[in-house]
């Protein structure tokens, strides 16, 4: 539950206070964590006895000896180099800093798993109320789900760099759902919502950067009233991010609320796209389209299909701009300057664009 590494840096502290050497055994006798020379074979031997004894210390030659419990349960032994009531004193005070962060530990490992379970969908709603009062976590506020994944994937350290740019309130959570993200379950305090999400995910991505990650995606569902309601946030900002690289690759933030057609598009299954692909370009590939065709249409929905405005941003005359929509249109069946064939064509285009991220996601 609680690292060997945090217990080793809790001593150190301790040792630099009290001037006392410490060592942290487990209930079997074996040194943890420990400030100084590594114990004896007969310390070893009485730390078994004194885990078994009702007794929550006790004093051996040169040594006191402190229980510190999960629970009801003995989980270390604290160690302390000294002996007489000053040692004991300090020995105290030294168990009771250890076994209020055993107990802080596992109150944040209980809600980990409750927010990890909860964004999941794998409890059952009387599960949800009972665990969040169990856990003081406000059932009825308003929160928001904020993932963040860096563009090169899994990065050693992601998760703490995040847990110490949100703060640790209690009322957000930091949670790594899977190895390549990290999850904030964050509570929303200004009235403009959108406004402080955004305020959030761009001093993430800032801090992140600076950190020395590549690039970083943050992408965040709608905000929602209840905790119930949390995991349907979550679907969403996932679909964020995953519609945000196939459409808007141009941007390292995105909201749901965004997505537009891009989200029916990513719900489609890839033969009824392969399908309405055939039907548009019968058996031609839009890909093979050359770049100059490309670069015109990409301009001209830019400009909303204005002819003049995309042959001045062109540099081209505009009859060379004519020449171009009418030489797709033989290839195609399909004229741009028409709302509806353009419509069609840039939906075909976007399913194209789909089709090839999943290929591309599957090999």
């Amino acid at each position: 539950m609680i690292s060997n590494q945090i217990l080793q840096n809790t001593i150190d502290g301790l040792k630099n206070i009290a001037r006392l050497d410490f060592a942290v055994m487990d209930t079997d006798g074996n040194e943890v964590a420990s400030t100084g020379a590594q114990a004896d074979a007969s310390v070893a031997a009485a730390i078994e006895d004194f885990v078994k004894s009702p007794a929550d210390s006790q004093e051996f030659p040169e040594y006191l000896f402190f229980k510190i419990y999960d629970e009801q349960t003995p989980e270390y032994v604290l160690v302390v180099h000294s002996s007489g009531e000053v040692g004991y004193t300090i020995g105290k005070m030294a168990a009771f800093q250890l076994q209020g962060l055993m107990v802080a530990y596992k109150e944040r490992f209980d809600k980990d798993n409750f927010i990890k379970n909860l964004l999941l969908d794998n409890l059952l709603l009387v599960d949800i109320y009972s665990r969040a009062k169990k856990l003081r976590v406000e059932m009825e506020a308003k929160r928001v789900v904020v993932i963040v994944e860096p563009l090169t994937g899994k990065e050693n350290g992601l998760l703490e760099m995040v847990r110490g740019y949100v703060g640790t309130s209690g009322k957000d959570f930091v949670s790594a759902v899977d190895e390549n993200s990290v999850v904030i379950v964050k509570e929303l305090t200004d009235s403009n919502s959108k406004n402080e999400i955004e305020r959030l995910a761009s001093g993430l991505r800032e801090v992140l950067e600076k950190e020395g990650l590549s690039e970083v995606h943050v992408a965040y569902g709608n905000p929602v009233g209840e905790i119930k309601e949390v995991s349907r946030s979550y679907k969403e900002a996932k679909m964020a991010m995953d519609v945000g690289k196939i459409f808007f690759e141009g941007r390292s933030i995105i909201a749901y609320s965004e997505l537009g057609i891009g989200r029916l598009i990513y719900q489609l299954p890839i033969p009824l796209c392969k399908m309405f692909i055939t039907e548009i370009f019968g058996g031609k590939n839009p890909e093979d389209l050359d770049e100059e065709t490309v670069t015109t249409i990409h301009k001209f929905f830019e400009n909303s299909l204005n002819v003049s405005e995309t042959s001045r941003q062109l540099f081209i005359h505009r009859n060379t701009l004519v020449y171009r929509l009418d030489k797709l249109q033989k290839s195609t069946g399909l004229d741009l300057r028409v709302f509806e064939d353009a419509i069609t064509f840039k939906i075909a285009m976007m399913v194209v664009r789909y089709m090839k991220y999943m290929e591309d996601f599957d090999y």
